[in-house]
C-alpha cells in the first residue's frame, strides 16, 4: 500500500458540519469513534471463548427473546452466553448489511492542499456508501444547457427522439457521462485504503475543500420496533442452529423410562428454513430499492 501524501495519512481538520452523531463544527471526524446506542460496529463478530461476554441493554432484549422462544425457564436451553452473543451479532450484521434508508447518516470534513489521504473512523469506512468530492450535486443538478439536462428532459418527453430508449439505457448513459467527467478530471474520485484511510483525487487545490461522506449505521436508541423485532426473530433461528448442532450429537439419552429423544435434527432444519424466509423478507420488504439518480 502506498500513500501519496507528502507526510503520510493525516487526520482531517475540524469538520464544518460534524457527523450525524457529532457536534456542529465542534470536533475532528476521528474524535467520534462509534455511533451512539448499544450497537458498537467495531465489536461485532469479535467475541472469543477467552474474553468475557458482556450483554448491553439491547443485547439483553434479543437474548431474552431467544431464550423465551426456546422455552426458558420451563425448558433447559443448552446455550452459553457466547453462543447467544454470536446469534445476536449475526442478526445485527445481516440487517446492517441490507440497511434501508432510515440508517443513512452523513459526515463532512475539510480537505486541504496538498493532502489527499485522510484517516476516517472505521464505523464510517466499514459502512461507506459514497464520498462526494468535487461533485456537481453540491449545487443544482442538471442545469439548463447541459447535456445531462437535455437528455433527462427529452427522455421524459413524448417526442420519440429516443425511440425505444428505456430506463436501463438511460442509467448507462448517466454512468458513461460520469465516467467521462472523471477521466477529464472534472469530478473527484475516491478510494478506501486498508479499511482506515480515504484517498481523494485529484489533490485538493484550495486551502479548504469539503468532502461529504454518506454511510450507514444502526442506532439501537432510535431503531424502529419492527426492525428490532426482525433482529430478534433472526437471532432465534441462528440460536436454533447452534442448539440443534449440540443436541444432534446425541440422538437419544438413556433413562429408566426408556430414554429421551432429542430434537437436534429438527432444530437444524427449522433454523435453515426460518433464516431463509427472514432473509427473503429482508430483501423484499426492507432493503432499499436500486439507486436511480442523474448525477
Amino acid at each position: 500500500m502506498s500513500f501519496t501524501n507528502t507526510f503520510g495519512p493525516i487526520r482531517p481538520k475540524v469538520t464544518s458540519y460534524g457527523t450525524s452523531f457529532g457536534t456542529y463544527g465542534g470536533h475532528r471526524i476521528t474524535d467520534t469513534s462509534s455511533a451512539p446506542g448499544d450497537i458498537d460496529p467495531s465489536k461485532l463478530n469479535k467475541n472469543t471463548l477467552v474474553d468475557g461476554v458482556e450483554f448491553t441493554d439491547f443485547d439483553d432484549t434479543v437474548k431474552d427473546y431467544v431464550l423465551a422462544k426456546l422455552g426458558h425457564p420451563v425448558v433447559r436451553v443448552e446455550l452459553s452466553p457466547l453462543q447467544l452473543k454470536i446469534a445476536t451479532d449475526e442478526a445485527v450484521t445481516k440487517l446492517s448489511n441490507h440497511a434501508p434508508l432510515w440508517t443513512r447518516n452523513y459526515a463532512t470534513f475539510e480537505a486541504s492542499a496538498p493532502y489527499n489521504v485522510y484517516e476516517i473512523p472505521s464505523y464510517i469506512l466499514d459502512n461507506l456508501e459514497y464520498a462526494v468530492y468535487k461533485k456537481s450535486l453540491l449545487s443544482l443538478q442538471s442545469q439548463a444547457g447541459t447535456l445531462e439536462f437535455d437528455f433527462f428532459i427529452k427522455y421524459f418527453q413524448d417526442n420519440h427522439l429516443f425511440g425505444d430508449f428505456n430506463v436501463g439505457e438511460f442509467y448507462l448513459l448517466q454512468s458513461h457521462l460520469e465516467q467521462m467527467r472523471k477521466i477529464l478530471s472534472q469530478e473527484g474520485t475516491w478510494d478506501v485504503l486498508g479499511g482506515k484511510y480515504l484517498q481523494i483525487n485529484p489533490r485538493p487545490a484550495k486551502t479548504v475543500e469539503y468532502v461529504l461522506l454518506e454511510y450507514r449505521a444502526l442506532n439501537s436508541d432510535t431503531i424502529h420496533p419492527a426492525y428490532r423485532n426482525w433482529i430478534q426473530r433472526y437471532a432465534l433461528p441462528s440460536a436454533k442452529g447452534i442448539l440443534g448442532e449440540i443436541r444432534r450429537k446425541y440422538a437419544m439419552l438413556p433413562s429408566p423410562g426408556g430414554g429421551a429423544q432429542l430434537n437436534g435434527q429438527a432444530l437444524k432444519e427449522e433454523s435453515a428454513r426460518e433464516m431463509e424466509l427472514l432473509e427473503q423478507q429482508l430483501l423484499a420488504e426492507i432493503e432499499e430499492p436500486p439507486v436511480f439518480t442523474t448525477f
